[in-house]
């Protein structure tokens, strides 16, 4: 008798052990299910998500890890450039004479962009005309050229779009030189960046704190006319409106933006990769980490 009430109250305890442990909350399998995904991925990833409507709704793996920049510097340029109109220091319809010919960081030698090594070639054409200030922080944003972006750092100064982002909150991204200076890679010399750094500037401009509304308006409307879309909008829904800035060099391939929902409200998302053994599987690996997020920013919203 005394065996069976034992047994019984053993039973209960069990019971009641295992009703009280704490069952898994959803972010923890979200976690889970975007973390599976990264170790898919033959490289080094790292992730930083953020609900605008709720910031607790968050999602930051390896945010804090140093990346080459590639041309998601291009949106600190960008934002520089209406910082310094808004200051009165130059005039976005302005126009500059556009030229092909650089001083490297490292010793002031000169140095040309190669054509070849460019996603926009139209400009070339231009080379030697006048072009509208407006014009180039376009093409340095939408078709990520790297003429427009190196004569414009130029204008704007690495130094003074460095120090805006420290402004911003953004404590470890680095804008030291424009591109292709070869001189100042082989010492190392490199534009760096954290997804940590990314989410805090694009949240800046979602957020309107990056500029003046206007600035700010205006960020969102180029952003959202970028032209290379194989990661955040790959596997998205065709009425959702994503203002974002894609990077990519041997081995790296990033993209960082902002996701609008028709309803207006939205969420930031930055996916930054290197070290890729398949670029061209991991643009679509990372593509479906992207709609892993979206998934779950939906859940959490209903």
């Amino acid at each position: 008798m005394n065996s069976q009430v034992t047994k019984i109250t053993f039973l209960f305890s069990l019971v009641l052990l295992v009703s009280c442990q704490e069952k898994p909350k959803e972010g923890d399998s979200f976690r889970a299910e975007v973390l599976s995904q990264i170790e898919a991925i033959q490289g080094d990833v790292a992730i930083a998500y953020i609900n605008l409507s709720d910031p607790a709704d968050t999602l930051f793996i390896n945010a804090e890890e140093e990346f080459h920049a590639a041309s998601t510097m291009k949106v600190p340029v960008m934002i520089e450039l209406f910082k310094q109109q808004e200051q009165g220091k130059l005039n976005l319809q302005d126009s500059i004479l556009l030229k092909n010919e650089f001083k490297s960081i490292v010793d002031s030698s000169l140095y040309s962009m190669d054509i070849g090594d460019d996603s926009d070639d139209i400009i070339y054409n231009k080379i030697g005309t006048t072009v509208a200030l407006s014009d180039l922080m376009y093409s340095m944003i939408t078709v990520s050229s790297n003429l427009a972006t190196n004569v414009l750092i130029e204008l704007v100064g690495a130094k003074n779009v460095t120090a805006t982002m420290r402004d911003l909150g953004a404590d470890k991204i680095q804008v030291l030189r424009g591109v292709e200076d070869q001189k100042a890679y082989d010492l190392g010399l490199s534009n760096s960046t954290t997804a940590m750094d990314l989410l805090k500037i694009m949240k800046a401009i979602a957020e309107e704190k990056a500029g003046k509304k206007a600035s700010c308006d205006q960020m969102i409307s180029i952003l959202k006319d970028q032209q290379f879309n194989e990661i955040i909008p790959a596997h998205l829904p065709k009425d959702l409106s994503v203002a974002h800035k894609t990077g990519s060099i041997t081995g790296v391939h990033h993209d960082a933006g902002i996701v609008y929902l028709p309803d207006g409200k939205a969420y930031v998302i930055v996916l930054l990769s290197k070290n890729l053994q398949d670029f061209d599987l991991g643009t679509s690996q990372l593509a479906g980490i992207s709609k892993t997020i979206y998934n779950h920013y939906i859940e959490q919203e209903k």
